[in-house]
């Protein structure tokens, strides 16, 4: 169930919509023309979420509020998109001379956007993510770094994310395609990991508004209806099997099998 409100009078011209999906409600608000702001409320059940929400358009139309048109352009669309996304990573890598800061600009640059834009990222960003949730990747991680955790090979995904649309996608592809992008850490005796770009989104949301990531989970739900569920992974190689893992990735091997990047 969604309405859309607007009020106008010698001074005000705005919008009210709210969404209701299951134990949830979104309320979009705002200036007609603009994106609006975002707030989501959980019930314990279906039926008092919608009470609750019947009381708000209700209370609402008391106020002056009426109907919109259906043909008015009364929410600007959102201008986040995947292509936007992949331009903000590649913008964020010429904002510092290293990662830390380039991740700094990036949650500040995402605090000044929309809530809306901001959710949209993280979904950008974790749809991406997602696909490289492989064994042969995790395999690849393995051997770069001689060993890789779960979170570990978490941080590795992130890092390689960051190298770009293209670089990404090739090593989804073929992992040993990576090595091109690990030269520069093998000088500056680093590892492949970006932990903190898994939580930008979510730090930007709280520079914006002050809530928490409790807060930010339930809207991300509410608008995109991703729960964070990684696909599922069968594992065709083993860890104390250095030999399969040399023939799985021999380029990798040869490079890193016997010194591997490490902390």
């Amino acid at each position: 169930m969604e309405t859309i409100l607007i009020y106008r009078d010698g001074s005000s011209n705005k919008f009210w919509k709210i969404h209701v999906g299951g134990k949830s409600h979104t309320v979009t608000y705002g200036k007609v023309g603009t994106v609006g702001a975002v707030k989501v409320k959980t019930f314990d059940t279906e039926e008092a979420c919608k009470k609750d929400a019947d009381k708000l358009i209700k209370s609402k139309m008391k106020k002056g509020y009426t109907p919109a048109n259906p043909s008015d352009q009364v929410i600007k669309e959102n201008t986040m998109s995947e292509s936007v996304f992949w331009e903000l990573l590649e913008t964020a890598k010429q904002k510092g001379e290293d990662p830390d800061e380039q991740v700094e600009w990036l949650v500040n640059h995402l605090s000044k956007r929309p809530v809306k834009e901001i959710v949209l990222f993280d979904y950008y960003f974790n749809q991406n993510y997602y696909k490289s949730y492989t064994s042969d990747l995790w395999a690849a991680a393995y051997i770069i770094m001689g060993g890789a955790s779960d979170d570990s090979f978490d941080y590795f995904r992130a890092w390689l994310l960051y190298q770009g649309k293209d670089a990404y996608e090739s090593a989804i592809q073929d992992p040993e395609r990576i090595i091109p992008h690990l030269k520069m850490l093998e000088e500056e005796e680093e590892v492949p990991q970006l932990e903190d770009l898994l939580s930008v989104a979510s730090i930007a949301y709280e520079e914006k508004t002050g809530l928490d990531y409790d807060d930010y989970y339930d809207l991300y739900v509410q608008l995109t209806g991703d729960q964070h569920i990684p696909p599922e992974i069968e594992f065709d190689w083993e860890e104390d099997d250095e030999e399969g893992l040399k023939q799985k990735f021999p380029a990798l091997w040869s490079r890193y099998g016997d010194q591997p990047l490490e902390y």
